[in-house]
């Protein structure tokens, strides 16, 4: 299903919705580069998309837990991510604030609980939104096929920053979309998952396929209404 067929009033519709009259929060990702020693993109993208699981998952998002207010804010507006970048002094300041550090091969991204869109805690409203272009040293490995895989549009370009926050919007389309038992599956393996550019002859497919669909808001960089990534989770295929 894609996100305007999941919620009719959807946080990812580039059309003015009833979302948009709520108090508006987002959500902070900040992503560790430090100068010498870059992670890889298709890593930092994989790693922030774990994040946003991770944190939709945790306890504390949960029922009465200390996050749970937040997120549940959060989730009624529209579902905003920001992307910023921290090394040394910076990442040692973001790591003593209530959040949950997510670590992958080369990458460490630290997601934290919702805050007002003009609220940030000044250690991350100080850190930058630019810079965030990584590379990868090698090109990625195909996809697991069994796995599940957060497809990216071949034909836009995305600083990593943004590209990481697109991965997430994708990955927590598929947690709504899963019922109960396939999500404890999911957080249980450890939420195993691929970031990969769709080939360009696919892409129309996948569009198609009734798999989930991110479309955004066109709040920074691209233009609202685009196609951005296709949540190809192996329980939601033939759905």
């Amino acid at each position: 299903m894609s996100s305007d067929q999941t919620r009719q009033d959807s946080p990812f519709r580039s059309e003015r919705t009833a979302r948009d009259e709520a108090p508006q929060f987002v959500l902070p990702l900040v992503v560790r580069i430090e100068r010498a020693a870059p992670p890889a993109r298709t890593d930092a993208l994989e790693t922030a998309a774990r994040a946003v699981l991770v944190i939709l998952s945790d306890e504390r998002s949960l029922g009465e837990g200390e996050w749970a207010r937040a997120m549940r804010d959060w989730q009624d507006a529209r579902i905003r991510k920001v992307v910023r970048r921290a090394r040394g002094a910076e990442w040692r300041r973001a790591e003593a604030l209530p959040g949950i550090t997510v670590t992958g091969k080369s990458a460490e991204v630290r997601v934290f609980p919702p805050v007002p869109l003009d609220g940030w805690p000044k250690d991350l409203a100080r850190l930058q939104v630019s810079g965030t272009d990584l590379e990868d040293p090698e090109p990625p490995m195909e996809a697991d096929p069994t796995a599940p895989v957060l497809w990216l549009n071949p034909d836009l370009e995305m600083s990593a920053g943004k590209a990481m926050a697109q991965a997430g919007h994708g990955a927590q389309l598929a947690w709504w979309a899963l019922p109960e038992e396939e999500r404890a599956a999911w957080r249980d393996a450890g939420f195993p998952l691929a970031v990969r550019t769709a080939p360009p002859s696919r892409w129309q497919e996948l569009t198609t396929s009734g798999l989930p669909l991110v479309r955004d808001a066109g709040f920074t960089e691209i233009a609202p209404g685009s196609c951005t990534v296709v949540a190809d989770h192996p329980a939601l295929r033939g759905e």
